[in-house]
C-alpha cells in the first residue's frame, strides 16, 4: 500500500512539474505573442489580424521576376520573363531569402536621418550652378560672337587698307626708284588677322628685292615711300616726320620733296630737317637756337608773307 502511494505521489509530482513548465512554457509564448502583435503595430503600422489574413502563409508568395537581378534589382530579361508570379508558402525558402534581404539590407549601411534635408541642400546648390553654368555659357556664345564680328570688321578695314596702300606703293615707288619695281605682298593672305606684310623693292638696275640687300639710302627712301603711299591712302589732316631724308643724296631729295609739295595740298606737313632744300618749301621754319649769354631760345621765320595760310592750317 505504501509502495502504491509513494509511486502516485511520484507520478504526481511530475504530472505538476510538466504543468508548471506548460505554464511557464504558455506565458512565454503569450509574452511572445504581445511583443509580436506590439512590433507589427509599431513597425508595420497594422493589426495582427490583417496582416496574418493578408500576408499568412495560406496566401501565395510574391516573387521577384526571373528577369531582375536579385542583388541590384535591375532588369535583365525581356518584357514575359519580368512578369510577377506566386509560388505556394515554404517556411524554409521564405527564411533564407529573408537571410539573403537582410545581408542586401546590412551592405546599404545606416540610414542618414538627414539624407533628406542634404540632398534639398545639394539639389539646390546644383540648381544654382547649373544656373550659373549656363549663364557663363551664354556669355561666352556672346563674346565669341562681338569677336566674331570685330575679327570680320578686323579683316574688312585692313583688307581695304592694305589694298589702297599697295596701289598707292606701286604708284610712289617708281617716282622715287625711277625704272624700277616695288610692291607690299602679305605673308598669309588667307589669315588676314596674323598676316605679316613683306616690302619687296627692286631699284633700277638691281636684281635684288629683299631691304636687307639695298644700301642704307635706298633703304631710307623705300620707308619714305612706304609712308606717303599711307599718307595718299589714308589722308590725315597733318603729319609729322622727323629726318627721314638726312640719307638721301640731293637727286633722290628732290624727288621726295616733290611728294611733299602733293601733300601740302591737302594736309600741313611737320618735318624736322637740317636740309636747306627741304627748309626752302616750307611755309614757315621753327628752329632752337643759343644766344650770347648761353640761354636758349625758339626763333621763327615766315618764309611765304604774300601767301595767306588758310585757316584749317
Amino acid at each position: 500500500m505504501r509502495v502504491e502511494v509513494d509511486s502516485r505521489a511520484t507520478a504526481l509530482a511530475e504530472l505538476t512539474d510538466v504543468a508548471h513548465r506548460d505554464e511557464v512554457a504558455r506565458a512565454q509564448q503569450r509574452l511572445r505573442i504581445e511583443q509580436l502583435e506590439a512590433r507589427c503595430v509599431e513597425e508595420l503600422g497594422m493589426e495582427p489580424r490583417s496582416l496574418v489574413e493578408e500576408y499568412g502563409p495560406h496566401r501565395g508568395v510574391p516573387v521577384a521576376p526571373t528577369g531582375i537581378g536579385p542583388d541590384t534589382g535591375e532588369r535583365t530579361g525581356s518584357d514575359d520573363e519580368a512578369a510577377p508570379h506566386e509560388v505556394p508558402y515554404v517556411r524554409a525558402e521564405q527564411e533564407k531569402r529573408l537571410r539573403t534581404a537582410e545581408r542586401a539590407l546590412a551592405l546599404l549601411g545606416r540610414v542618414n536621418p538627414l539624407a533628406l534635408e542634404e540632398f534639398a541642400a545639394l539639389e539646390e546648390r546644383h540648381r544654382f550652378l547649373t544656373e550659373q553654368l549656363a549663364d557663363l555659357k551664354k556669355s561666352r556664345a556672346d563674346l565669341l560672337e562681338i569677336v566674331r564680328e570685330i575679327d570680320e570688321r578686323v579683316e574688312q578695314v585692313f583688307a581695304e587698307a592694305f589694298r589702297d596702300t599697295a596701289e598707292q606703293f606701286d604708284l610712289v615707288f617708281p617716282r622715287l626708284f625711277p625704272g624700277g619695281e616695288g610692291r607690299l605682298v602679305l605673308t598669309d593672305p588667307d589669315d588676314l588677322l596674323t598676316t605679316g606684310i613683306e616690302v619687296e623693292a627692286r631699284p633700277a638696275g638691281k636684281k635684288v628685292k629683299r631691304l636687307s640687300l639695298l644700301s642704307g639710302g635706298e633703304r631710307s627712301l623705300t620707308a619714305v615711300a612706304i609712308l606717303v603711299a599711307i599718307f595718299k591712302a589714308r589722308p590725315s589732316p597733318f603729319y609729322v616726320m622727323d629726318e627721314v631724308e638726312a640719307a638721301l643724296d640731293d637727286a633722290n631729295l628732290g624727288r621726295l620733296l616733290v611728294l611733299f609739295r602733293e601733300l601740302q595740298e591737302d594736309s600741313q606737313l611737320i618735318v624736322v630737317t637740317h636740309q636747306k632744300r627741304t627748309m626752302e618749301i616750307a611755309d614757315a621754319l621753327y628752329g632752337v637756337t643759343m644766344r650770347g649769354d648761353g640761354v636758349t631760345t625758339v626763333i621763327s621765320q615766315r618764309m611765304r608773307e604774300d601767301e595767306p595760310v588758310p585757316a584749317d592750317r
